[in-house]
């Protein structure tokens, strides 16, 4: 990923400023090249993971696994963890 402190593109500076959440769509020629989106910490991580090729292959092992073998419920995942078990809400009984 690359970064570039936004003095560095003034052009942009108006339209990309803290509290704005409209995204700012870049075009060479007429045609857009680029897109500009309002992120917070959590989005950035949340886009390095998205595409990085390592943590998208163990979420697709993941999946087949899943798919092949099934998943645990709470209720097992707790038991196995000797947690105690999770007390039913009110409206659950």
């Amino acid at each position: 990923m690359k970064t570039i402190e936004l003095s560095e593109v003034s052009a942009l500076a108006p339209h990309v400023q803290p509290g704005s959440r409209e995204p700012v769509i870049l075009t060479q020629g007429g045609q857009a090249v680029a897109a500009v989106f309002p992120a917070d910490e959590q989005d950035v991580e949340n886009l390095l993971l998205s595409v990085n090729p390592q943590f998208q292959a163990i979420l697709e092992r993941s999946q087949r696994r899943l798919e092949s073998e099934g998943g645990l419920s709470s209720a097992e995942v707790r038991r196995r963890l000797g947690l105690p078990a999770k007390e039913p809400r009110e409206s659950d009984e």
